[in-house]
């Protein structure tokens, strides 16, 4: 028998591990898995509840701090 989320929250919850999983299996099919390093990214934001807009200002803040590194090689 399946668990049955009783909150909003873990509803939410459980709707956005569901759209990870899908993303996850359609960037497969493209030949792009996401790494252990970024399922883990995504798992920790669903898991602290963290806001879209703080999720992107951390992506983009690890971009821009990657593209540093890389033109500095």
């Amino acid at each position: 028998m399946s668990k049955t989320p009783k909150t909003q929250q873990d509803k939410d919850l459980a709707g956005a591990r569901q759209r990870r999983r899908v993303a996850a299996h359609l960037h497969a099919i493209e030949d792009s898995p996401p790494t252990a390093e970024q399922t883990a990214m995504f798992e920790m934001f669903e898991r602290e509840g963290w806001s879209h807009e703080r999720r992107r200002a951390y992506i983009k803040a690890r971009a821009e701090a990657a593209a540093v590194v890389h033109a500095a090689e």
